[in-house]
């Protein structure tokens, strides 16, 4: 599968990760909303700017042929729903988990999230790992083992990102709407939940109207959120899940980054997590030279 990853599709999971770890400290300008309230205006923003980009790149085509399928595939009618809920819980928990106390949870789902992401790709698809993958699962099995050490049990959040987003991206590739036409339809079959969790509040829609500051920021966050999502997709599509789960270890670490500007402190029995993520960063930044070197990205 090495034929299969490209530059652009390093790039834009580096971008997207980059954008994520910004929309994690984006949250805490956003008081007093709540974390379902943040959650249902990203949605209800994130849709329209990500219409409007596909618009802009001239691929809205994506979203009716799709459409056109639904008909045809009785299938589709249980799928899509499906997508939109996987999806819409991972959006969700981003948004409620920092501001909640579940945090450090959700940071422990997304180092084990690449783990996951490189087994799936294996056992369903048949995806080849080389050698300096192997080496990179080896140094992030061994950070991710010696945090499941410090955590008594993984919880339902660290579930729900480890487990969850292999299911939607493996489904998104079985039904055939792995691109930005199928993401913006997960958008939009979730509005009418995110319309109810943005408007439910009528002491939080008065908060809104009196503060012009806010209503930028939401309109930012959904710009943000449609960007980083898109760049997600273009990722997943361009690169194996091998290499897609592997480069997704960035994120969790610039979460880390994040969290250190906002005053938190890492334990010294969490170094050999960090370390060792870091240096199967560095392995996957070393094939990724190797490859460009040898005109193959």
């Amino acid at each position: 599968m090495e034929g299969r990853n490209s530059l652009p599709g390093v790039a834009g999971s580096l971008g997207a990760s980059v954008l994520f770890a910004t929309l994690y400290y984006y949250t805490t300008l956003l008081e007093p909303l709540t974390g379902q309230q943040i959650y249902g205006w990203r949605i209800l923003f994130t849709a329209p700017c990500l219409a409007l980009l596909l618009l802009g790149l001239g691929r809205w085509s994506e979203v009716r042929q799709i459409l056109v399928r639904v008909p045809a595939e009785p299938r589709l009618w249980l799928a899509l729903p499906l997508s939109s809920v996987l999806v819409g819980l991972q959006l969700w928990l981003f948004m409620w988990a920092p501001i909640n106390g579940y945090g450090l949870d959700v940071s422990l789902g997304y180092f084990l999230l690449p783990l996951t992401l490189v087994l799936t790709g294996r056992l369903l698809f048949g995806e080849a790992i080389s050698r300096l993958q192997r080496l990179a699962c080896l140094f992030a099995a061994v950070g991710v083992g010696n945090e499941l050490l410090l955590a008594s049990s993984p919880s339902w959040p660290v579930l729900a990102v480890a487990l969850g987003y292999p299911c939607y991206f493996a489904l998104r590739r079985w039904i055939g709407t792995a691109n930005l036409g199928g993401l913006w339809i997960d958008l939009a079959i979730s509005l009418p939940v995110a319309a109810t969790l943005a408007l439910a509040d009528p002491e939080a829609l008065q908060q809104l109207g009196a503060s012009p500051r806010l209503l930028l920021l939401i309109f930012g966050l959904g710009a943000l959120s449609a960007l980083a999502l898109a760049l997600m997709i273009i990722a997943g599509k361009r690169l194996s899940l091998a290499v897609f789960g592997l480069l997704s270890y960035v994120e969790p670490v610039l979460l880390v980054v994040v969290a250190l500007l906002l005053g938190e402190s890492i334990a010294p029995d969490q170094w050999l997590t960090y370390g060792a993520i870091w240096l199967a960063i560095v392995v996957l930044v070393a094939e990724g030279a190797r490859a460009l070197r040898r005109g193959r990205v």
